[in-house]
């Protein structure tokens, strides 16, 4: 192939970003180490995610639920070398979107602005000081060579001394120089880099708007991991316990965030302070105190519960005095009601729908709420919501909120 030679639809460098991204786009994991294109998949990771332990490509199984798998040396050996790690992805998932939520922020923006400037002045002095280290180096070979030029040809003991100091002093003049240049070549520049105004306003613009992008249910899955995939370049996971997994976030600038994930549990014996959680559950519940305020008690020392949203129910709670035997008559799961609001119960005997269609919708997210920390749902009670939700069983719309702050509108009507 010669090149240059006919005119080119495109450029040589446009031909290779164009094929290293085809190239990516192909999920070949186990030859190319591809990313693969994104898929309509739950796991929003798909594809970029490497195993900790042995350092292989992860594959995604959807059996059972969403999971990410690490299976390749099993693969490769069969059954002699068992699976290296198996992990749920829904609490993996949302932590890195949170994080990848952070970093496009308009702080971060800010930060990076000024982690640039920082970095561009400690250049600036490391240029200067390099600058006049060649000086100084000049001038001793400049030093050498005139002591050389002095000296009596006849002592010759001497003028070869001096002829080797000014040797000396040209090779490390040479060699500073030498790398001076080399570091001017790579490009290394004492002014910032600075975004332009215009596409900077843009960028905070679309860093403010994201969230509420990302949380809108007509953005696909697709799109959500092609947003990923522009700043994040892998995810490296490692089982740190039956509770938690360790995530190694590798930014596309190269930089790296540690993170430490909790993961849901089968059992509250498997929670690291689980049998802690249990003796204290009891020890409050002796003590005379009611579920709710176990909960809040809980949740402030910092337990958590093997729900896979982490949050203690009062019913946990309950279950684990009934089990100790703690049967005081007053002690309740009820929750006091909260003037001008509504429980799911409510709203449902006052619509007469079922139950169960209200907390689905919830749950989806087709109707927004307020969600208390104990795992209640309160809806305002007003005729405008009330008519809100009777639209959305009719059908004639798709979604209502109810959130504090919020007008309780409908959201996008049917075509």
């Amino acid at each position: 192939m010669v090149r240059d030679r006919y005119p080119a639809y495109i450029g040589w460098d446009t031909f290779e970003k164009i094929q290293a991204m085809l190239r990516d786009n192909r999920a070949e994991y186990v030859r190319l180490k591809s990313r693969g294109v994104p898929r309509d998949g739950a796991a929003l990771l798909h594809g970029i995610t490497w195993c900790g332990e042995c350092g292989h490509k992860m594959v995604v199984r959807y059996k059972g639920g969403s999971q990410y798998v690490c299976n390749h040396l099993h693969m490769q050996y069969g059954h002699v070398v068992p699976v290296c790690q198996t992990l749920r992805s829904a609490a993996i998932d949302a932590r890195v979107a949170d994080a990848f939520l952070e970093a496009v922020a308009p702080a971060e923006m800010d930060a990076w602005s000024e982690a640039r400037r920082v970095e561009c002045q400690a250049d600036t002095a490391l240029r200067r000081a390099e600058e006049q280290q060649l000086e100084r180096l000049r001038y001793q070979a400049s030093l050498a060579e005139r002591q050389f030029n002095r000296v009596d040809p006849d002592n010759r003991l001497v003028a070869a001394e001096l002829e080797r100091r000014w040797e000396v002093a040209l090779s490390e003049l040479r060699r500073a120089e030498t790398a001076l240049a080399q570091q001017t070549t790579l490009g290394r520049t004492a002014e910032p880099a600075k975004m332009e105004p215009r596409l900077r306003a843009q960028a905070i613009a679309v860093g403010q708007r994201l969230p509420k992008i990302w949380a809108d249910p007509r953005v696909s899955r697709e799109h959500r991991k092609a947003l990923l995939r522009c700043l994040i370049d892998k995810v490296i996971l490692r089982r740190t316990g039956r509770d938690a997994t360790a995530v190694r976030i590798v930014w596309r600038g190269g930089e790296v965030s540690e993170l430490l994930v909790a993961l849901p549990v089968n059992a509250l014996a498997a929670l690291p302070r689980g049998r802690e959680m249990e003796a204290r559950v009891v020890e409050l519940a002796l003590a005379g105190m009611r579920d709710m305020e176990i909960v809040r008690t809980l949740t402030a020392e910092g337990h958590r519960s093997t729900r896979r949203d982490m949050r203690i129910l009062p019913t946990t709670v309950q279950g684990i005095r009934l089990r100790h035997g703690v049967k005081a008559a007053w002690h309740c799961t009820r929750w006091p009601p909260v003037p001008g609001w509504l429980t799911v119960t409510d709203v449902a005997a006052r619509l007469q729908v079922p139950e169960k269609w209200l907390r689905e919708r919830l749950r989806s997210g087709v109707i927004k709420a307020t969600l208390e920390a104990s795992g209640r749902y309160l809806l305002p009670d007003r005729q405008d919501a009330m008519n809100a939700l009777r639209q959305l069983r009719a059908g004639t719309v798709s979604k209502v909120e109810l959130t504090p702050g919020q007008h309780e509108k409908v959201g996008h009507h049917y075509a």
